[in-house]
């Protein structure tokens, strides 16, 4: 059975996040998104719901983390190739996210990551499909 995930985020301002997220290239569902989230497609079977903090924090009974101090999720999404993850997150860092410490150089397998606009930590890898089927 194949399964969708959806993701949840708090975030503290949405429009700014759609429009940090539209010029990395994502796109939104408009059946999900109102003026407290949106639905950000990653593919058919994966989406990342940006909700506005107290929104969010409406679906449960903890605090929401302070991702200045606190990691509470790392997200991962794949690149179609190593220049593909650069352009990604230098795209990011150029639309003002913050770089991130993690970064991923084994030849056949390359990431970096950036925080969003959020806090939230991304990162952006690329595995090279030779390799796995050498494996």
């Amino acid at each position: 059975m194949s399964r969708m995930i959806f993701v949840n985020l708090p975030v503290s301002d949405l429009r700014r996040s759609i429009d940090f997220f539209t010029q990395l290239g994502f796109t939104f569902d408009p059946r999900f998104t109102d003026e407290r989230a949106t639905c950000l497609v990653v593919n058919d079977q994966a989406y990342v719901m940006l909700l506005v903090n107290d929104f969010f924090g409406s679906f449960h009974d903890r605090q929401v983390a302070d991702t200045t101090t606190h990691a509470e999720v790392l997200l991962c999404v794949s690149a179609e190739s190593r220049t593909d993850v650069d352009d990604l997150v230098d795209r990011a860092l150029e639309l003002g996210a913050a770089p991130s410490t993690w970064k991923e150089d084994q030849g056949f397998m390359y990431g970096r990551s950036f925080e969003d606009l959020d806090g939230h930590i991304w990162e952006v890898m690329y595995l090279d499909p030779s390799a796995l089927e050498r494996q």
